[in-house]
């Protein structure tokens, strides 16, 4: 049985006359976190919202656990298993946690269409097993996020991964506006999710971050992916040689 995750082959987007992402051959194994480097406008994030079905590729194709999918949205790819934390998060202020892991996929107690009766009581213990498993501590689950601080609202967003038992983790700038402390708590949370054998996608500009948590690392420049590095074999100033153009796609190098 075939230990590829996800695999990506000539994925391409075009918007008009800009050529976002071009050819894109990736590769993810199970079990392995890799990281996606690049300046602003590299196409990592681009190359993010065609997988997860954000927006619709121009060409090529994608292998999700051994079957090619053509995800017509977000939800596409959250029921097939891909979980995905972007910067905006999408949380509900007004919703406590558990509404705001269940929102969208809300678990029914007795069916009656729309008067139905919703399952609070599992989806509070669903949401409590979540946060256990990524090592998430929120001191009180019924708050509401709107009262809570950066770092709560990202693994609020993290530990749906948990919850619903994903398939794969995608995260884009985990903690971009986090302080230090909340820094250090999502990224156990990502150690957490290595220990627990879960694939990650991790977009990141941060280089201690990177090399401190992922096996591999992609670089992306000009929508291209120019560079494909084994952690143990490159250095930060390797890497920032392949983000600025010093070096080229002619060098790619790395696991397939």
């Amino acid at each position: 049985m075939s230990d590829t995750i996800l695999e990506t082959e000539d994925l391409t987007k075009h918007y008009g006359g800009v050529h976002a992402l071009e050819s894109a051959d990736f590769v993810l194994r199970k079990g392995e976190h890799v990281a996606i480097m690049g300046d602003n406008g590299a196409g990592k994030s681009t190359f993010v919202r065609q997988i997860t079905g954000v927006e619709q590729r121009t060409r090529g194709k994608i292998t999700f656990m051994g079957s090619e999918v053509n995800f017509a949205g977000p939800l596409d790819a959250r029921e097939a298993g891909i979980e995905t934390v972007f910067q905006t998060l999408a949380l509900a202020d007004d919703l406590d946690v558990p509404d705001n892991l269940f929102l969208g996929r809300e678990k029914i107690l007795v069916n009656l269409g729309p008067f139905s009766i919703l399952d609070y009581r599992g989806m509070r213990k669903a949401t409590e097993e979540g946060l256990k498993k990524t090592a998430v501590k929120i001191p009180n689950i019924n708050n509401a996020i709107r009262n809570m601080s950066g770092g709560q609202r990202q693994c609020v967003a993290i530990a749906r991964t948990a919850t619903f038992h994903s398939k794969l983790t995608i995260m884009d700038e985990p903690t971009a506006a986090l302080g230090v402390q909340e820094t250090e708590q999502v990224e156990n949370i990502i150690r957490t999710l290595k220990d627990n054998g879960e694939p990650l996608i991790l977009i990141s500009h941060n280089m201690r971050q990177v090399f401190d948590l992922v096996d591999r690392i992609i670089v992306f420049r000009r929508g291209r992916m120019v560079a494909n590095l084994m952690k143990e074999d490159t250095d930060g100033q390797d890497v920032v040689a392949y983000i600025t153009g010093a070096k080229t796609g002619a060098e790619y190098v790395g696991a397939p």
